[in-house]
């Protein structure tokens, strides 16, 4: 079943595309949330019309990532945290305790855009990719430090 997406899906496409997902998909996830329309004669012909402001939309938030990017490229997250014998944290570093450090510094992530497969429990240095755009992921880097005191 072809639809139009009303926004960007991971994996699927960008705003104002015409995919073909499976029916069930599209019935079932898609068009209830207002993800996608069906593509139709009527949809298809409303969309064009729109084109120019998502092409604008596009470009604007390209341009806003490249800049997020410049600033998050080289940057050092640090935390402090209790510590067992053997370097596991009493606790652990989540995707969330980045997103809140990095809003800190006044840069705006969604925190499901960390690509942080698993929470971090041990001691050390990690390199964490953020998507902040298709193709665009900088990474940064978290060093987990033992807490003094």
């Amino acid at each position: 079943m072809e639809v139009i997406l009303r926004q960007d899906v991971d994996e699927l496409g960008m705003e104002g595309d015409i995919v073909n997902v499976a029916r069930g998909y599209a019935r079932n996830y898609l068009i209830p949330k207002g993800i996608a329309l069906e593509a139709n004669q009527q949809s298809i012909r409303t969309f064009e019309a729109q084109r120019k402001k998502i092409e604008v939309r596009k470009l604007r938030a390209k341009e806003d990532a490249e800049k997020v990017e410049e600033r998050l490229r080289g940057m050092v997250i640090t935390f402090s945290y209790k510590a067992g014998e053997e370097g596991k944290l009493y606790g652990s570093v989540t995707s969330m305790d980045i997103a809140s450090h990095l809003e800190k510094q006044g840069i705006i992530v969604d925190r499901r855009k960390i690509q942080l497969e698993k929470p971090i429990k041990t001691l050390g240095e990690f390199e964490v990719p953020i998507r902040v755009y298709r193709g665009i992921t900088p990474s940064v880097k978290v060093v987990v430090a033992r807490e003094e005191g």
